[in-house]
């Protein structure tokens, strides 16, 4: 029986870092039936957090996904659910995990509202386009306020919130909800957590509905917005508008991103998450609400569009690499046309390989389900492949397209390390071969100075996690010198050089003769801008790619202490050739020495990341985080109150920032709470950028 892709829900879980996200996911999978027991974050019992550092550190590090059936209006859905993690560190678990999701559950805490973390996740829900709802958890703390937060996400993140629920009390006194669309009041039990229904429905209490009754004409009002239709019957007859009409107004609302639903509720306590999935059905689009994704045509760049329907041709993207240690490495992939049955072959748009795809899973947080065939708007996991990586479009061999892949931001700090015996040595390569094919933000290089290997990531949370996972996944127990911070060089100036390479050794020699002007590229251009000015076959066509690969080559290298540059423009503007002794490989190796001579010239400058952190404290602590801060050379950006407590943000060095949380908890005994994350790179001083030159000319030195 084909199925109805309109009961098909792809959505994401997401949220900052302790809003209560997993334990959502966790009563989710209870009440769908998924799962039989509650699993708890804080007993490290969670499905959906399997990884052993998840279960020991409470926090969510990898996305999981899970299949589960929810019946609404007599329908039976089918939701893929990915619970992201909510820490900066793992950032690219929520990138990848949104690329591919058609809604999303925006899940912030009722006290903390919404952190800098909510800020980062919504960005990159806004960049993908995805529609969500609003769920404001953790009703029953003290100093919960659901309207406050409703505010919070109009105010900072620049949304358009409409409640369609309104808390029943709130803190220890929250009982329930308004459901302002039906018009009637849901009650929880404070019964046991392994009951399937924990609620009835009951009147609107009188102190209430006045209340009620003026922000359910606001929900109608923003609601008939997108909808002309219910708009006269608004200004005609309010009353006479259904609760049926009213769904699909929000919905298309919802879909259209106009307005963000809110809803609220503990899902701790089991109260809400029920009317949650209810809504997640209601307004949330399904794959055929999306628009047909577009692709590029790789034999002629034209753009391809692919319906999400079973009769157009297979393709799909994978979005995450994993490796399990059973069935070895899985990628997990997003289908958005056709049908692919297990033991079949597909393209690779990115290598040009077929691949053949042995098996299928449903997943369900680590475990796999095997399945027989995909369609069009599932998400699976697939196993049998050679060479497949994140952002790669998998579609069939006579309908190629390739897919807009995804964007990972740069890795901000480094660690050396090296195995402890040198029976490690094959291990240790292998581990981190594996590790950095599951996790774009994570780099591995060998220092070209010192023959030390550097692993590089977006945080200190993330090498710590990537380093015990090396010792417990692969065994490999290994030495770690200090972190290190990546720094950036980059030009200030502009410089006209003229290079000539000459290499006489008997029989045919080398040479070539290069003059070009070197300099900071445009703001916003990255990588190497290499404009060709060169006349009259002064240096022949086919040299001219020989002398850009060498200039991209050596951007790997600053002039000043060797670190990479991230732009750079190059003018080639003439220069000679030999009719003999001449080839691409001279011209290669003279704009590679061009560059070391030239850039010295070039004003070159250190710069190093700067962290947005921001510090929520009590306020008779406020006055020596400040100062802590400025002695880090932090730069004060805004001071602000929530609820009784004072919010710090500022900019500060990631290479002052190392230890922060500690010196925090000492500062403020324990009480305030601190998060950070890149904002940028900004030059150093020139006496800072001389220390960062000797430091790093000495790094020849054994770990320690």
């Amino acid at each position: 029986m084909a199925r109805d892709l309109k009961y098909t829900r792809n959505i994401g879980i997401m949220a900052h870092i302790d809003a209560g996200k997993t334990t959502t996911s966790e009563r989710i999978l209870f009440y769908t039936g998924k799962t039989h027991k509650i699993g708890e974050v804080h007993e490290g019992a969670a499905t959906m957090d399997w990884m052993v550092q998840e279960q020991e550190r409470g926090i969510t590090i990898t996305s999981a996904a899970t299949t589960a059936f929810w019946k609404y209006k007599d329908q039976t859905y089918q939701i893929n659910i990915i619970d992201t993690p909510g820490h900066v560190d793992f950032t690219v678990e929520v990138e990848r995990s949104l690329r591919v999701l058609d809604g999303a559950v925006a899940t912030f805490c009722a006290v903390g509202g919404v952190e800098p973390q909510s800020e980062t996740v919504w960005r990159q829900a806004d960049k993908y386009n995805v529609p969500r709802i609003g769920y404001v958890n953790k009703m029953d703390r003290t100093g919960a306020d659901f309207m406050n937060v409703c505010s919070q996400v109009r105010e900072r993140l620049g949304a358009n919130p409409v409640p369609v629920v309104l808390p029943i009390g709130a803190e220890d006194k929250f009982v329930g909800v308004v459901d302002l669309i039906y018009n009637r009041a849901v009650i929880y039990d404070d019964g046991k957590k392994t009951e399937l229904v924990n609620y009835t429905y009951a009147d609107i209490p009188a102190e209430m509905q006045a209340e009620a009754a003026e922000m359910r004409a606001k929900l109608i009002e923003e609601a008939a917005s997108v909808d002309d239709a219910l708009m006269e019957k608004f200004f005609e007859d309010p009353d006479s508008i259904t609760a049926d009409e009213l769904i699909e107004a929000i919905r298309k609302a919802t879909c259209r991103m106009a307005i963000i639903p809110m809803l609220c509720g503990s899902s701790f306590k089991n109260k809400g998450v029920q009317l949650l999935l209810d809504y997640v059905m209601a307004f949330l689009p399904s794959p055929l609400d999306v628009e047909a994704i577009v692709g590029m045509d790789p034999h002629n760049g034209n753009d391809i569009t692919r319906r999400p329907t079973v009769d157009e041709p297979f393709c799909a993207l994978a979005f995450k690499i994993a490796t399990d240690p059973f069935v070895g490495r899985l990628a997990f992939i997003r289908v958005y046309s056709g049908r692919l049955d297990g033991g079949s072959y597909v393209q690779n748009s990115r290598s040009e390989k077929k691949e053949r795809i042995s098996r299928l899973y449903q997943m369900h947080a680590n475990k796999q389900n095997p399945i027989e065939f995909v369609e069009a708007g599932d998400i699976c996991a697939v196993v049998g492949f050679k060479d497949i990586r994140t952002g790669d479009t998998l579609c069939v061999e006579n309908g190629a397209i390739v897919l807009e892949s995804m964007t990972f931001p740069e890795p901000v700090i480094g660690l050396a390390i090296e195995p402890k015996t040198q029976k490690d040595l094959d291990k240790l390569g292998i581990a981190l071969g594996k590790l950095s094919e599951e996790d774009p933000t994570f780099t591995v290089k060998t220092d070209p100075d010192s023959g030390q290997t550097v692993i590089s990531g977006m945080g200190e949370l993330h090498l710590e996690i990537i380093v015990d996972r090396l010792k417990r996944e692969f065994g490999v127990e290994i030495n770690q010198g200090a972190p290190q911070v990546n720094y950036k060089e980059a030009l200030t100036g502009s410089v006209q050089h003229r290079e000539v390479f000459k290499k006489q050794t008997g029989g045919r020699g080398k040479f070539a003769d290069v003059i070009f002007e070197i300099g900071p590229a445009e703001e916003g251009a990255t990588g190497l801008v290499f404009v060709d000015n060169v006349k009259g076959g002064n240096i022949p066509r086919e040299y001219i790619p020989s002398v850009e690969k060498g200039f991209a080559a050596a951007m790997a290298n600053g002039p000043l202490a060797g670190f990479g540059m991230d732009s750079m423009k190059v003018t080639l503007i003439d220069g000679s050739f030999h009719p003999v002794d001449s080839d691409s490989l001279s011209f290669e190796i003279c704009a590679r020495n061009g560059y070391r001579n030239a850039a010295q010239k070039a004003k070159p400058v250190i710069k190093e990341p700067i962290m947005s952190v921001e510090v929520v404290t009590p306020e008779e602590s406020m006055g020596d985080i400040i100062s802590d801060l400025n002695k880090r050379r932090g730069q004060i950006a805004g001071m602000e109150s929530k609820g009784t407590a004072r919010v710090v943000k500022a900019k500060v060095p990631l290479s002052e920032m190392f230890g922060y949380v500690t010196a925090l908890r000492t500062i403020s005994s324990g009480r305030a709470t601190s998060s950070m994350e890149f904002s940028h790179y900004d030059e150093v001083t020139a006496s800072q950028a001389k220390e960062i030159i000797e430091k790093s000319s000495g790094k020849h030195k054994e770990l320690e």
